[in-house]
């Protein structure tokens, strides 16, 4: 099965929730609707289910019109944030429920509802009610409900957003594991570049209702086309200084004006954004091709494996992330260095203008 939304808007209230998108799915896809709150994740899913009809616009189901069905009328599962089971059935016949509704027969429910639970490691729980279960398990009980479906297209609306660090961290593993398992076409939307990342699969970068960037996941991270899909996949949010290039030097904020290095000496004289992530903020001037930059320390977040160090330079913000702990005190000097050939580079208007090697980008 492929999904297809061919030039789709959504309009409510004079309020545009989705603005001329179009995208593509395939069977047997992993896609990841990446984007704060309020870009456009769960309206783009409710259109993708037909719970909502597009303003303008088509949905394709494997090349044919469905626009306007209704979603029961389609092969479609959707998981949401919160645990929705029903409290008074059992882990067995909650994961069984739509089967039963289909009317399938007794040995094919006790069939498919064994292979999800072992699918998704329920088994031990299938006679407890969900109200006996932790929320992790709660939350793998309406994913495997989802899965038995057999449903072509299975929608996952920030499933883990309701969970703890662990039990996040728990599911966000064995989750590339089930949908490799499964020939639908999945999608996932979060607002965390760092769940984007370990899912893997395809990223759907998303900005009021615009999709900026599509393509693979790996590749949008080590290649963002916008500064935009840069700061929607950097967490911490993605390090920035303006730049003016002219007769092969650089320009900085302050006045400071040093040699062009990198991929800075293949660009044309002009304005333009540096961008860097955390880890290429590194402490000392350590090679002879990094810019130093003598900051202040405003504050030091120490999480016992990497210590989050927040710097200002010329008025500038900038966040750094070192293995190790780093007891760095508030007002205390510290020189801070990026290379320009690890860092992003951005001309006016936003788009990319020069990139790092990929295999610098992941970090």
């Amino acid at each position: 099965m492929s999904i297809t939304l061919a030039n789709v808007s959504r309009v409510v209230g004079g309020v545009a929730h989705i603005r001329n998108v179009s995208l593509e799915l395939e069977r047997r896809t992993l896609n990841v609707l990446l984007g704060p709150t309020l870009s456009g994740k769960t309206s783009m899913m409710r259109l993708l289910a037909g719970l909502d009809a597009p303003t303008e616009g088509r949905v394709l189901e494997n090349g044919q019109d469905v626009t306007g069905a209704h979603v029961r009328s389609r092969s479609v599962a959707m998981v949401y944030q919160q645990f929705i089971n029903y409290p008074t059935l059992t882990v067995f016949e909650n994961i069984a429920s739509p089967l039963r509704v289909q009317r399938r027969r007794k040995k094919e429910v006790e069939e498919r509802v064994r292979n999800a639970a072992r699918l998704l490691k329920l088994e031990p729980f299938l006679d407890r009610l969900p109200l006996e279960l932790s929320g992790g398990q709660q939350q793998r009980t309406a994913i495997a409900r989802a899965l038995v479906k057999d449903a072509d297209l299975v929608l996952l609306d920030e499933p883990l957003a309701n969970l703890d660090y662990k039990l996040r961290e728990e599911l966000r593993e064995e989750l590339p594991r089930v949908f490799e398992n499964s020939g639908a076409v999945f999608v996932y939307a979060t607002t965390e570049p760092s769940e984007a990342l370990l899912l893997g699969g395809n990223t759907a970068c998303l900005r009021m209702g615009e999709i900026v960037q599509f393509g693979r996941t790996i590749d949008i991270y080590n290649r963002p086309s916008s500064l935009y899909a840069a700061e929607v996949f950097s967490d911490p949010p993605i390090n920035r200084i303006a730049i003016t290039l002219a007769g092969g030097k650089v320009t900085f904020p302050c006045g400071d004006t040093r040699p062009a290095r990198g991929q800075l000496t293949q660009l044309a004289d002009g304005r333009y954004t540096l961008a860097f992530r955390a880890h290429q903020l590194t402490f000392g001037d350590n090679t002879d091709q990094s810019y130093p930059f003598c900051g202040k320390v405003l504050l030091s977040e120490i999480t016992g494996s990497e210590s989050y160090v927040h710097v200002v330079w010329a008025g500038t913000q900038w966040v750094s992330v070192a293995p190790g702990v780093h007891n760095l005190l508030p007002g205390m000097t510290l020189v801070v260095a990026v290379d320009p050939r690890e860092a992003f580079v951005f001309d006016e208007t936003g788009r990319l203008a020069a990139a790092p090697p990929p295999a610098s980008g992941r970090g």
